[in-house]
């Protein structure tokens, strides 16, 4: 069966295994094997014919545009779209297997019968919406892609069809991808003058609908932990248990943890414990949307283990705190169109736009600090980081749509 080109782009992204690594995050890229796909992007938008492609070979980053047709005297501001290449490296990005299910019954999808590998509507319900769809799934053996695949499958359905009807008026069309979003280096040596956008969008993730101009105020926090080690038998009243001291830090914080929060509402997130009786450490990430609730969270840690180091009588807490990023919703309020032009948009696709805040942190909001203010879009793909991450194609073909809606709106709204 034949797809629509943004389904078969898809098809074929994922069969390219561009997994990032936390631990080897010290390079970018992270991977060398995002180039196979960097490379191949590159000589897409060349054969399509593309304008100023580049590949940055060092650092794995394609850039590309399509030159505005507006004429000389137009005002349209030149549009950016920007996905990544990289997959998460919680779960294999190799050798996928995807599986479409046509007309999808709305029931819980069996993606591996023996390994008992099931996407339950129960633990995903933006499932109940793709009753009648058609969804591509794994075979349980590794994630999808969809984190930022379809994204990238999307920009590039939309760069063909501006460049196979160039009777369609469209300002500068600019286009980015980059490596190891995932592990936070996404836009770590992007090129933003380069790039040549007055604006831009990241497409990354969520369902149909979704779009985002705000994320996290996000902080780093370790904490280490001086105990004493003594022979058990004789410890009484003089042991100091460095791992049970690090629990003890960790339960005197709010029970304001991940699996206890959603929507504007923040929170700390204990990621990593290691240490011994004498010696212990753990690495916290600390979150929240309001500048002024962040900072509070960040001086509750820190009185965490000022309240211990009195408790104990010693200063064995001690608390190093990085900021991390910070709310795009700040760089973007001021230029408020590149929301209500994307809202807009959607509902000219027949979408009706839901705007949510990104719990998380974008490469948006680090653009958007550095001067190049940059929301988010949906992909039509959900269920990220895991062995059940699908995407729909209904979704995907609509989010073409949106993209080219918003270029056209650009177009239609400048001074000619």
């Amino acid at each position: 069966m034949s797809y629509s080109k943004v389904i078969e782009n898809f098809l074929r992204y994922i069969k390219i295994d561009t997994q990032s690594r936390e631990e080897f995050s010290n390079k970018v890229p992270s991977t060398e094997k995002q180039h196979r796909l960097a490379a191949l992007l590159a000589d897409e938008l060349t054969q399509m014919g593309a304008q100023e492609v580049r590949y940055d070979r060092e650092h794995c980053y394609i850039y590309a545009s399509i030159p505005s047709n507006l004429g000389a005297d137009s005002s349209a501001p030149s549009i950016g779209f920007i996905a990544h290449m990289d997959t998460s490296d919680a779960v294999s990005g190799e050798n996928v297997k995807p599986r479409i299910i046509e007309n999808y019954d709305g029931c819980d999808i069996v993606l591996n019968a023996e390994k008992n590998i099931v996407t339950r509507v129960s633990e995903f319900p933006m499932l109940e919406s793709c009753k009648g769809k058609s969804i591509i799934v794994t075979d349980g053996s590794t994630l999808l892609g969809g984190d930022d695949k379809a994204g990238v499958a999307e920009i590039m359905a939309m760069a063909e069809y501006f460049l196979k009807n160039p009777e369609v008026r469209h300002g500068k069309i600019c286009i980015g991808f980059t490596p190891d979003e995932e592990v936070g280096n996404g836009v770590e040596f992007f090129d933003i003058k380069g790039f040549g956008a007055d604006y831009a969008y990241t497409v990354d993730g969520g369902e149909l609908g979704d779009m985002s101009f705000e994320c996290f105020n996000a902080a780093a926090a370790k904490l280490h932990v001086t105990g004493k080690s003594v022979h058990p038998g004789y410890a009484k009243n003089i042991m100091r248990n460095a791992i049970k001291m690090v629990y003890e830090f960790a339960g005197g914080l709010p029970n304001e943890c991940p699996e206890n929060t959603e929507g504007y509402e923040g929170f700390f997130h204990i990621t990593d414990i290691k240490g011994t009786v004498e010696e212990a450490s753990a690495d916290f990430i600390i979150r929240d949307h309001d500048r002024q609730r962040f900072e509070q969270r960040k001086e509750i840690f820190a009185k965490t283990a000022d309240g211990l180091n009195e408790k104990y009588g010693e200063k064995l807490f001690h608390v190093e705190i990085t900021d991390s990023y910070s709310n795009m919703r700040e760089m973007i309020e001021p230029h408020m169109h590149i929301v209500d032009n994307l809202a807009q948009a959607m509902r000219e696709a027949g979408v009706e736009p839901k705007i949510s805040a990104i719990r998380g942190g974008t490469d948006g909001a680090r653009l958007s600090f550095d001067g190049l203010p940059c929301p988010n879009i949906c992909t039509g793909s959900e269920g990220h980081h895991g062995r059940n991450e699908f995407a729909v194609i209904e979704d995907m073909e609509a989010v073409v749509g949106i993209l080219i809606n918003l270029v056209k709106l650009y177009a239609e709204n400048s001074s000619l």
